[in-house]
């Protein structure tokens, strides 16, 4: 499994041989891991991928502590049942064994627990960044029974291990949907940004997505989710393509980009979260529409006038929890594996590329390198005789 020691190739990570980890209270079980994707949050960590900003300066790490196994997004065998499960990650209340839980935790905004510091896990919001907790890039991971969600027999692991960025796509959306008939822009055609055109096209059918797609192979699987599709430069191209599609109106100033008024996007969900899309969102939105920040790069200068100039909503999103879906609440995992088993959602093609842990140098610099690999999401594969990417 990885833990923290630091790779001779320079990277915060080595595969060594730790003991089984221990059970941390009643309620929890072992799980058998049997497939890990590499999340975002994951690569930037292991690849220290933090920009020109500086990652100590950070409020999250007053909620994580060390040493690490990461791996959050994980499909598994229980040992004591057998059955296959898919990890809701979050460390809140019910898994610290709190009791009563907080008011976050009462209405089922887990990802907004009050107690990600407290109770009888060390601090960490989710398996992977708590010491008491480690995740899923190893063999064996310890798991609260609150946290895991049946798999059902004809949901392949392939198609299980990509509930995790379904379900942080599909909280953007149900908790800040798109108007009837409107017109939204996904920017960014990875995981996130994949998922959010699959759940807009279940979902929201007679609404117009837009997707800002940066590789080819990207841009072919957001348009075969029905969305229109345009490259991520240069940004002036980007933000007159949209002002044409949507039937906006570009205003030019003296310097710099112009801006969409009146424009006509409800709503942008920039899963990338530099601020230069954040800066292109604000310009091509319509007055009062809403910008949802899914993507978390470090922050920096952006012209803002447009978002008190037009009274734009900029709404952070911040995982899953429990989520409003036609009617039925349910978790967000359940809703995904409901949709898969309905036929009604397949982002499947979206798992490009697998590898087992001892080709993890492989599988990061798959990430790191997407343009040349062709990877949109890539997982550890622990399953025996296979991973060979």
């Amino acid at each position: 499994m990885f833990g923290d020691a630091e790779d001779p190739g320079g990277l915060p990570l080595s595969l060594l041989e730790l003991d089984d980890p221990a059970l941390p209270g009643p309620g929890w079980v072992h799980v058998r891991t049997r497939m890990t994707g590499i999340c975002g949050s994951d690569s930037k960590q292991v690849l220290m991928d933090f920009g020109d900003g500086d990652p100590s300066d950070n409020a999250m790490t007053a909620m994580i502590s060390f040493p690490q196994v990461l791996g959050h997004e994980v499909v598994g065998e229980r040992l004591d049942t057998g059955e296959r499960v898919v990890l809701n990650p979050w460390l809140s209340c019910e898994p610290r064994g709190i009791s009563p839980v907080c008011p976050a935790c009462a209405v089922g905004d887990l990802s907004l627990c009050w107690n990600f510091t407290e109770g009888q896990l060390a601090p960490g919001i989710h398996s992977g960044n708590s010491k008491d907790a480690p995740g899923g890039f190893a063999t064996l991971l310890p798991a609260h029974e609150s946290m895991l969600h049946t798999v059902p027999d004809g949901v392949a692991d392939e198609v299980a291990v990509l509930a995790d960025p379904f379900s942080v796509a599909l909280h953007a959306i149900t908790r800040t949907p798109p108007p009837a008939g409107g017109k939204v822009v996904v920017h960014g055609a990875g995981a996130l940004g994949t998922c959010a055109v699959a759940i807009l096209e279940a979902l929201h059918p007679d609404v117009d997505v837009l997707s800002i797609a940066r590789f080819p192979f990207q841009a072919e699987l957001s348009r075969s989710f029905g969305a229109t599709v345009i490259e991520h430069e240069p940004v002036e191209q980007v933000l007159e393509e949209i002002a044409a599609w949507s039937g906006s109106v570009l205003r030019h100033p003296w310097l710099g980009l112009p801006m969409a008024y009146p424009g006509h996007v409800d709503v942008v969900y920039d899963t990338i979260g530099t601020p230069q899309t954040v800066e292109l969102g604000i310009r091509v939105l319509a007055s009062r529409g809403a910008l949802v920040e899914l993507g978390v790069n470090p922050p920096g200068r952006f012209e803002w006038t447009p978002l008190y100039f037009k009274e734009i909503r900029l709404v952070g999103s911040n995982a899953f929890g429990m989520e409003d879906v036609e009617g039925k609440r349910q978790h967000a995992i359940a809703h995904y594996l409901e949709l898969v088993g309905q036929g009604r959602v397949d982002v499947s093609r979206m798992l490009t590329h697998t590898f087992p842990l001892e080709k993890w140098r492989d599988a990061f610099a798959a990430v790191a390198d997407q343009g040349s690999s062709g990877a949109l999401k890539v997982a550890f594969d622990l399953r025996d005789g296979n991973g060979d990417d």
